[in-house]
Parts: C-alpha cells; sequence; structure tokens
C-alpha cells in the first residue's frame, strides 16, 4: 500500500492574465489619421507611422509572467474558464506527478523505472452553487502510468514512492462535508482515502518513501493496506475542536477497499480497477486521532506569531475483521509444514503517536525554519501481524539559503520490526527446508531518504532525492540467485510536480 500524496498548494486564481494587444478600433483610428496628414509630409508620415506602431504593438510573452510569485497555476485562470466557475462555487485543479528511480546497488537487478500520477479534482461550495451553507463536496480521480521498481527491483517493505501502484484510470475520493453549524464541528461522508486526514505528519510528507506517508503499520498489517492511495473506502468521520487547541478525528471506514481475501488486495480487480467498488461486505476500521497544536498560527493576520508551532498527535486503530495468523492453521498446526489454511484470528488494533515541531526560527515572521518530526506506532498482536512496531523520523529545513524561501531540504529515515509470530514462521520454514538451503529469519528494515525540493516556481517543484535501504524485506533470498540475499541498496531518483 501506498502513502499519502502531497500537492503544490493552489491558493486561488491570482495569476496574471495574459500580455494582449489592443483594440482593432484603436489602430483602425491611427490609420485614418495618417491618411489625412498626406503623402507629401515625409516627416508627418514618420510620426504618423510611429503612432501607429505605439498603438498596437506586437504581442509579446514574458517568463516572468509565466514565473511570477503570484502565478499559482501553469495555466492560470485558464482563458477565464477558472473564475467562470469559481462564481458557481466550482474549483478544478490538475496535478501531475511524474519521476524517475534507479537502484545502483543491491535489489533483485540493478535498473531504473518511470512512473507517474494525474490526479484531477473538483470541489463544489455549496453556498455559493445553491445557497446551501457550509457544505463541500468533492470529486477526484487518478490516472496511474509508469512501472514499479520497488515491486520489479527492489522487494522492499517500505518501498521508494508513493506513487507507485498498479496502472489504471480509477475514481479516489466521492465525499460530502457539512459543518455543523457555529460548533466547530463537521462531518464528512463518502468515499475517503483515510491518508488525507489520519496519522499524518507535515514533516514526514516532504519525504518521498511510501512509509512517509501513510505508514508502514497499516500497510502491510490491514486488508489491502487500508484505505489510502490509490484505493478508499466508504465511511464517515467527524472532527472539531474539543479543547483549546485541541482537536479531534473519529471515523468508521470499511476496512478492505477491494473485498478479497487478505493475501489477494489486487487494485485491479473487476469494479475496484476504477475505484467504484463502494464494498460494505467486509470489517469496520474505526480510527480516532486527538491533535494538540502548540503555538499555533494567530487567527488575526496582522498578529505576529507567538512562538516556535508544534502539532502533537494521539491515535489508535480498531478493525474487525478476521485476519490470518501468521503461524500456525486451523488445526493449530504450523503453517510451515502443513500450508494452511491459516487459523483466522479476529480483531486487530494498533496506536500511534505524531509530533511535529519547529526547533529554531530566527524570525518568526520569516519562511526560513528547521523542524524535527517522528512517528511511532505498534500493532501488538503478534500472532496476526507482520510488522509489530514502525517508526520514521527526521529532520527538514526549509528555505535554506538566502533568496530560496520556497526551497526545503530534509533527512530522514524508517524502520520496520517484524513481528514474533512471522519471525516464528520463519524459524519453522528453516526447520524444514532441505539442507542447504538458505532460509533466513525476517527481522527488521530500515532506510535513510534525502532529499532537496527545489521550487522552480510556484506551480512547478523538482524534488532530487537518495534512499539507501538496508536489509530489505527484513531478510529475502534473491530470486535471481537463490544461494544469496538481497544485498542493500542504493537508490537515487527524482520527482517533479505541476500544477496546472
Amino acid at each position: 500500500m501506498l502513502q499519502a500524496k502531497t500537492h503544490l498548494p493552489i491558493s486561488g486564481d491570482r495569476a496574471r492574465g495574459s500580455r494582449c494587444t489592443r483594440a482593432l478600433s484603436d489602430t483602425g483610428t491611427a490609420l485614418c489619421a495618417l491618411c489625412l496628414l498626406g503623402a507629401g509630409a515625409l516627416a508627418d508620415s514618420a510620426q504618423a507611422a510611429d503612432a501607429v506602431t505605439l498603438a498596437a504593438p506586437a504581442p509579446t510573452f514574458s517568463l516572468s509572467d509565466l514565473f511570477a510569485p503570484s502565478r499559482t497555476t501553469l495555466l492560470g485562470d485558464a482563458g477565464g474558464l477558472r473564475p467562470a466557475l469559481a462564481k458557481y462555487g466550482i474549483t478544478f485543479t490538475l496535478f501531475e506527478e511524474s519521476e524517475v528511480f534507479g537502484n545502483a546497488t543491491g535489489g533483485y537487478k540493478r535498473g531504473a523505472d518511470y512512473d507517474g500520477v494525474t490526479t484531477p479534482t473538483v470541489m463544489l461550495d455549496t453556498s455559493k452553487a445553491f445557497g446551501w451553507p457550509g457544505g463541500t463536496f468533492e470529486v477526484s480521480g487518478f490516472q496511474i502510468h509508469g512501472a514499479n521498481l520497488s515491486t520489479n527491483n527492489l522487494g522492499a517493505l517500505q518501498s521508494v514512492s508513493g506513487l507507485e501502484a498498479d496502472p489504471s484510470t480509477r475514481l479516489w475520493e466521492l465525499w460530502y462535508l457539512q459543518t455543523l453549524g457555529k460548533s466547530g464541528w463537521d462531518v464528512k461522508i463518502g468515499q475517503q482515502s483515510l491518508d488525507q486526514e489520519f496519522i499524518t505528519s507535515a514533516g514526514s510528507l516532504l519525504f518521498l518513501n511510501t512509509m512517509m506517508g501513510w505508514p508502514l503499520i497499516p500497510s502491510v498489517d490491514l486488508y489491502a493496506g487500508g484505505p489510502a492511495y490509490p484505493l478508499s473506502s466508504l465511511g464517515i468521520r467527524l472532527h472539531g475542536q474539543v479543547a483549546p487547541n485541541v482537536t479531534a478525528l473519529i471515523g468508521v471506514f470499511n476496512d478492505n477497499p477491494p473485498g478479497g481475501p487478505f493475501n489477494d488486495d489486487s487494485q485491479l480487480r473487476g469494479p475496484e480497477k476504477y475505484g467504484v467498488r463502494f464494498n460494505l461486505n467486509t470489517g469496520a476500521l474505526v480510527i480516532g486521532e486527538l491533535q494538540y497544536a502548540l503555538n499555533p498560527p494567530p487567527s488575526d493576520p496582522k498578529a505576529k506569531p507567538t512562538g516556535l508551532p508544534g502539532t502533537y498527535k494521539l491515535g489508535f486503530w480498531y478493525d474487525t475483521a478476521a485476519f490470518p495468523d501468521q503461524r500456525y492453521d486451523t488445526n493449530g498446526l504450523p503453517l510451515a509444514v502443513t500450508g494452511g489454511p491459516a487459523r483466522l484470528d479476529h480483531g486487530n488494533y494498533g496506536f500511534y503517536g505524531i509530533f511535529d515541531q519547529v526547533v529554531w526560527q530566527p524570525d518568526l515572521s520569516a519562511p526560513r525554519a528547521l523542524g524535527i518530526f517522528a512517528r511511532v506506532m505498534g500493532a501488538p498482536l503478534n500472532d496476526r501481524n507482520l510488522i509489530s512496531f514502525s517508526v520514521n523520523a527526521g529532520v527538514t529545513l526549509k528555505a535554506p539559503f538566502k533568496g530560496r524561501d520556497g526551497d526545503i531540504v530534509g533527512l530522514g529515515a524508517g524502520y520496520g520490526l517484524f513481528s514474533s509470530g512471522s519471525q516464528g514462521f520463519n524459524a519453522d520454514t528453516a526447520a524444514v527446508a532441505p539442507p542447504g538451503t538458505l532460509s533466513p529469519i525476517k527481522t527488521s528494515e530500515t532506510f535513510i531518504e534525502a532529499f532537496y525540493t527545489i521550487n522552480l516556481a510556484t506551480w512547478w517543484q523538482l524534488t532530487p532525492d537518495f534512499q539507501y535501504i538496508f536489509n530489505p524485506g527484513g531478510g529475502i533470498v534473491n530470486p535471481s540467485n537463490p544461494t544469496t540475499l538481497v544485498h542493500d541498496e542504493a537508490v537515487f531518483g527524482a520527482r517533479t510536480t505541476i500544477a496546472f
């Protein structure tokens, strides 16, 4: 399962209009004046010609317009389409994210792959559209293309890119949000992707590795990785303030977007290929989160910040479904001996804690800031979970150089610990393996990542990225050479993101 997708912000239709020539009627007036002056006076004719030139300048194009800070999208107002739609409460956005990653060392094999995602989104403000206050409707989709380096070359659980997925054109989210009067609460109902609101870290989301977005534990311990990119599930969630600077998120969702068995989570099964399965026939996933904002930005834009900002979160999830046991079959015998079917263990749960904290900002009103983050997750039921503990942590610096206020540099790491149940299965497998067969016991997988995001324009970002993966897959046999394990992997890549 893959990470939450992050996009360039779109802050409204503030882009400059394109340069235009003056009206043709102005040009015609100047030409008539030239005729009345007469052909005999050369100086007067030259002056009239200059008047024509000044009245009708040749069309020009300036790169300064294209790269102006006020231009938040490549197409600007799209020839007037965006402001015309805005009158009816409609906002349309379109992003293209494209990347190339390649492993220089380790993996099943060496090589590089391209992948990308096109994301259109339409939002409707019901107040502007038909006078219904406090409502927002959103529909979004994906066109996923390219290959998957992590699957084809690496074999790592913590895949290098949150864009990697099965190629398809599909619906993503389809929901309606309603504010509940002046209570400070709102409710959202419909097809939702949890990685857009739950278990998120602002610092972690800046990285490209999948697990820096939607983390490792739900990615491998839930059915199909849970309702997260490129999947979503029907559900309902509440959001609101419960105390000063404290907000709550709680939701109930279907736990299995494709609706298949645990070990068959294909994104391309039947209607799920297009994101329109709308499954309600499996278990329920209940998730809740408390968020505390330290020194939040003042509500008055003219007021000065009071201190270094931070966000702290505590959360839990519980899944009502039955999960296949990691080690034993329905008769209580080792799966490594009998081959299954696995015993079903009912219910599953996990918990997490997250913090994002700015630790250095010499001027609270300036963009330069050094932040740290960490996200720790646990899934204590070792008999049914592949991974029992995971952590992501790192440091980011915004505006690292003078004059580069939009750039960000970061260094982070991720770690996943295999559960005792999965390690017991590996030990059983090694015990019955033929002599001389390489049969490792999976322990843990770790990666480090460094990136530099270059803000080429308000609507265009480029992110060179490096990742190094230690003990890929926790220790797996190389299918190209069954006598050795997959070696550590050095992966280089770059992603570009354009807001149209």
